[in-house]
């Protein structure tokens, strides 16, 4: 807001206001001139606002616009012809980056069986060489988590997957809120692609891997498509290019941005249109003109110069060669 202010934006334009937000419901929502919501958040919360609108909206002069960027489950699919160090890459930094706390982070990955062993190395040592620390070290690759009910809700899923037979914890597991909200970057196998690591979102640093069978990748596209409500963000890692194709396709409605060899995260405002549809949001695309153009109320204006005097059209004029 500073910024703006300073570069010139008349006061009142745009309002910045702190407040909690059932207090700011309870005087916009009801209020008869609200007129649009752009909201960041859960998709829980989404759908109440979504639902207050709709049973307030004989209140309102105009119809409610609704834009809603929400939650995800954000996947990393791998061919079996993928490259293995590029892919170990991605699914670190998409995984750990900014602890997991972004609406497009890897959360789920899936692996051809071809291709396990060497990543699993790779994945191991990379994790090894991650330090952890306060924001104020820029050697520190992760962070604490943004609160105390996020850890808390972080580490529930993670005590979860340690009683599970059918996971098993790879890298992390750990975690301490002593000093900091602290939770190590863990990565669970599991033997079960519906389970619930692999279908909730967790926002935090839980990365979740389910290992196929290399030959049954049309299979596991079908499993990736149907097995999350969200689709936000996801990533494809081929060097066939048949199967790059393939999966773009049959993935059109499980990711709003899709990745092809590279991880799931970062798009750019004003380069790469950013959202998702399903339980991800109204896949306006924040960051675009496309979303502009969302809160635009185009007016169409017509003049005319020389207006009719009868109201007969020529059509309606008897034919006088015919005499009729």
């Amino acid at each position: 807001m500073e910024v703006f202010l300073k570069a010139g934006l008349p006061p009142g334009v745009i309002n910045l206001v702190y407040v909690n937000g059932p207090s700011l419901g309870d005087v916009v929502f009801k209020h008869p001139d609200f007129a649009g919501l752009h909201f960041t958040g859960s998709t829980g919360v989404f759908k109440t606002l979504w639902k207050t609108i709709g049973q307030n909206i004989d209140i309102y002069k105009s119809y409610t616009r609704i834009v809603g960027e929400t939650g995800g489950k954000d996947f990393i699919l791998a061919h079996k012809t993928a490259a293995v160090a590029e892919l170990a890459t991605a699914i670190v930094r998409g995984a750990f980056e900014y602890q997991g706390q972004k609406c497009s982070a890897a959360s789920r990955a899936y692996i051809p069986d071809n291709l396990w062993d060497p990543l699993k190395k790779m994945l191991v040592n990379q994790v090894k060489d991650i330090n952890m620390g306060s924001v104020e070290d820029f050697s520190n690759f992760v962070n604490a988590v943004i609160s105390e009910n996020s850890f808390d809700k972080i580490t529930r899923y993670i005590d979860d997957a340690k009683k599970s037979d059918d996971i098993e914890v790879l890298t992390g597991g750990s975690y301490d809120k002593s000093k900091g909200y602290f939770i190590q970057p863990t990565i669970l196998v599991t033997k079960d692609p519906n389970y619930v690591t692999m279908c909730e979102e967790i926002f935090g640093p839980v990365l979740t891997i389910y290992v196929y069978q290399a030959d049954q990748f049309q299979e596991i596209l079908n499993v990736i498509d149907k097995t999350s409500n969200y689709a936000l963000t996801g990533a494809i890692f081929a060097l066939d290019r048949n199967a790059i194709a393939l999966a773009t396709e049959k993935l059109q409605h499980a990711a709003g941005n899709f990745y092809i060899n590279d991880k799931p995260t970062g798009a750019v405002v004003g380069q790469q249109p950013f959202g998702g549809a399903r339980g991800s949001g109204t896949n306006d695309k924040a960051g675009s003109k496309i979303n502009l153009l969302k809160w635009v109320s185009p007016r169409t204006i017509k003049e005319t110069f020389v207006p009719p005097r009868d109201f007969i059209y020529p059509f309606m004029t008897p034919d006088k060669k015919s005499g009729s």
